[in-house]
């Protein structure tokens, strides 16, 4: 097959090389059209650059010439069919939730020793269940997200400036935009095409969704309600208020639905000193700015929870695990843990006076530990630091970690 263009994304080549050549399978996982495809490709690329002789099969569920591929079966009896006995072989499988019982022919083929195995899925249940026992101890995991700040820069040919970080804001991160002028109607009215697709086939396909409005008026009120606490009680009672009956145990499952399609994010409240998870209350961020803004659109009344969504998904992307935090009646935007170590990280649009500056440092102050602590905001110009806690602005530090992401350069205090 001949291997379309493609811009390399190294922060994903880098966490999955030293998984090649290894007998474990390899599973990048991500909301549709976040270049998970593309990652194949360039994946295609090391693996024969490095071994000439090796054969690859590549399967894309999406394709209409894979359409007989439904079963485990049917997967089997394709590669035995393809196979070149003499050579090593590489098996790359796009959307592989759409083969039935697929993990038992992975097991099988894993067993052998004989087959390198690469895949995709769009579903955050994929490695769950039946999978995870089947395939204990021969699988990982890597998750592939939209563009980061440094990649958006990339694949537009764009210079660091405010206007850049500003496009960035307004369209999000999808690949593909590239290929389309950064104007509102068009791109917008692209991604709203793809919203669709990942409700129609990630969500409704899946699950057998009856009631389809209900489920597209749950992504526009998480879209409305961005950097807000959401409870489905909350949810069930604004609907029943609009005369829309829907059951509290409804609500959770299709909150469950959109973030396991990766179209959101769900974060929890956690007490940062007991470190306690609290149940009740939660945040919800969009995997890609720009659907959650093709959604509602892109409004200045809406800047401050824009902006905590996208410095959560950055960190998301650098490899944290981010919890909301709380601190008595307080509360810090971000507890962001990775390998053992600890930062903080509170997001304001602007610190136009000391009253707010009091608020937004005054959350951070209060936590009894030395790790470092953030609080970013567009203010302009911003920099140093307050008490110990560095002041940075959104782009800078959105910069710092799309181009270092282990550990944040520049950014200390």
């Amino acid at each position: 097959m001949k291997i379309p263009e493609y811009i390399e994304r190294p922060l994903y080549l880098n966490r999955i090389e030293p998984y090649l050549g290894k007998g474990i399978i390899k599973v990048l996982v991500g909301q549709r059209r976040v270049g998970k495809s593309y990652m194949l490709f360039q994946l295609m690329d090391r693996i024969t650059a490095a071994d000439p002789d090796v054969q690859v099969i590549y399967i894309n569920k999406e394709l209409h010439e894979f359409a007989a591929v439904r079963t485990s079966e049917d997967l089997l009896s394709h590669v035995e069919k393809h196979r070149v006995n003499d050579h090593r072989l590489v098996l790359l499988i796009d959307e592989i939730q759409d083969i039935m019982d697929f993990e038992r022919a992975l097991r099988s083929l894993s067993a052998l020793g004989e087959t390198e195995i690469i895949c995709t899925g769009s579903n955050a249940e994929l490695l769950s269940g039946e999978l995870a026992t089947l395939l204990s101890g021969r699988y990982v995991e890597i998750k592939v997200y939209s563009l980061s700040y440094g990649e958006f820069l990339q694949f537009h040919g764009l210079e660091r400036s405010r206007n850049a970080f500003s496009s960035y804001l307004r369209f999000g991160g999808l690949p593909y935009l590239r290929n389309l002028p950064l104007d509102e109607e068009t791109v917008f009215d692209y991604l709203r095409n793809i919203l669709d697709a990942i409700l129609l086939k990630d969500v409704v396909g899946r699950y057998q969704i009856r009631n389809v409005d209900f489920l597209q008026r749950l992504a526009l009120f998480l879209a409305d309600n961005v950097g807000n606490l959401v409870s489905a009680r909350r949810i069930s009672a604004f609907l029943k208020s609009q005369k829309v009956n829907v059951s509290h145990n409804l609500v959770l499952d299709y909150l469950s639905h959109l973030c396991t399609a990766f179209l959101v994010f769900k974060v929890r409240r956690s007490d940062i000193v007991g470190r306690k998870i609290f149940e009740v209350g939660e945040k919800y961020y969009y995997e890609d700015l720009g659907i959650r803004n093709a959604l509602v659109g892109y409004r200045l009344t809406d800047i401050n929870g824009i902006l905590e969504n996208v410095v959560f998904m950055h960190l998301k992307i650098a490899g944290y695990e981010v919890h909301v935090g709380k601190l008595g009646d307080r509360e810090v935007d971000f507890v962001c843990e990775r390998h053992g170590e600890r930062m903080y990280v509170q997001v304001a649009y602007m610190i136009p006076d000391d009253k707010v500056r009091d608020r937004e440092f005054g959350n951070l102050l209060g936590i009894p530990d030395n790790y470092p602590k953030y609080v970013v905001s567009m203010d302009e110009p911003v920099g140093g630091s307050y008490q110990g806690i560095r002041h940075i602005h959104a782009e800078e530090f959105l910069h710092s970690l799309s181009s270092s992401p282990s550990p944040i350069v520049g950014v200390s205090p």
